[in-house]
């Protein structure tokens, strides 16, 4: 261990007590993404000793531009298990528990009761207010990450009775108001320079040294450099909501906005005949789907355009991870076109499916 840790042990803040508390800690990192990665990355070389890593996606090629800890070999493989294959490598004496399956109110609580912090690396409002209200019912510390475009934000929430999440945001912005990384687009460092930070509140949280960001948001631009701390105040009122509700916490379901009667998945697709997908991306988003029953009508001209829409047959549309999809179903709706799904998966996964389909069909 020595020699392994000997430029943290050689710090006067941290030592070969300091390195202990680091070895014994137990870490629950949610999401492998872009900012996942360079947190678990940093977590495991520095020797945190259980790391947890929980995320249903597979490895796809658009990841390879930020997600650092996979390759072409990884293609395919769920993001946990390839994740955990690179940290095995790059540290052999720490346990990595994998958990390659969606966050939901109904595992969060046994899993956060295994782990000592929770960072949050996912990529989506709704799970960030999962995440939030898990912690806060578990009482566990939370240290929070995102990232839009070329600016990102670091925080830690739920620590010392400190702010939550929900203090500084106390309600999620509609449904599809506020687009990914998929569909918007993200340079590439970026997730890696929050994720860093992320880590290493982590580990100060751990060690017990610095000065965490309890009670402050980071808020850093690539384009200037220019970061900006913000204060945020602990309000009791949004504690108190969430502890209301523990009762019935593990009863809510995923999703709610959705309107379960207009979404469709992938697996439903082979019992409908007659089905026609309608791209609504724009036209310079891959992968394209070359097949005789995909219409392309980008989202920002469907409403001029909805009279090229098929007639008959179920209509599904689809983009990148199922937000403008539900958009322009809802445009669909407006001007009474009938039989319209929106596709809960995206491009890619819809484009695997196809791919199986001729293979099988081969």
């Amino acid at each position: 261990m020595t020699n392994r840790y000997n430029r943290h042990i050689i710090l006067s803040e941290i030592g070969t007590e300091g390195q202990k508390k680091i070895n014994q800690a137990k870490v629950l990192v949610i999401g492998a993404g872009g900012l996942g990665c360079p947190i678990l990355q940093y977590l495991a070389a520095a020797g945190v000793g259980t790391l947890g890593i929980i995320d249903f996606d597979i490895v796809d090629e658009t990841n390879l531009q930020r997600q650092i800890l996979y390759g072409k070999s990884t293609l395919g493989m769920n993001k946990t298990r390839a994740a955990k294959k690179r940290l095995a490598d790059l540290n052999d004496q720490i346990i990595i528990n994998t958990y390659p399956e969606t966050l939901t109110f109904q595992n969060a609580l046994p899993l956060f009761a295994q782990y000592d912090i929770i960072v949050d690396g996912s990529d989506n409002f709704e799970t960030r207010y999962l995440v939030n209200d898990a912690c806060i019912l578990s009482r566990k510390p939370l240290v929070y990450g995102a990232i839009f475009k070329f600016e990102g934000q670091v925080a830690v929430f739920n620590y010392n009775n400190g702010p939550s999440y929900r203090c500084l945001f106390p309600t999620r912005p509609p449904e599809g108001s506020v687009p990914n990384c998929s569909e918007i687009g993200v340079l590439g460092v970026l997730p890696g320079i929050i994720g860093t930070l992320q880590a290493n509140e982590t580990l100060k949280l751990i060690l017990g040294i610095g000065e965490p960001l309890n009670g402050k948001l980071l808020c850093y631009n690539a384009l200037n450099n220019q970061t900006i701390t913000l204060n945020v105040n602990r309000i009791e009122e949004q504690i108190d909501k969430v502890l209301q509700e523990r009762s019935v916490f593990e009863q809510k379901e995923l999703s709610v906005f959705c309107e379960t009667n207009t979404l469709i998945s992938i697996k439903d697709i082979p019992a409908i005949n007659d089905v026609r997908f309608i791209d609504v991306r724009e036209s310079h988003e891959e992968p394209k789907l070359k097949t005789h029953n995909v219409i392309e009508i980008p989202l920002t001209k469907l409403s001029g355009e909805v009279d090229k829409l098929p007639d008959s047959g179920t209509k599904i549309f689809f983009c990148q991870s199922g937000i403008r999809s539900k958009k322009a179903l809802e445009i669909a709706q407006k001007n009474t076109i009938s039989s319209c799904f929106s596709l809960k998966e995206g491009a890619h996964e819809l484009l695997q499916h196809l791919k199986s389909i001729h293979h099988e069909n081969a």
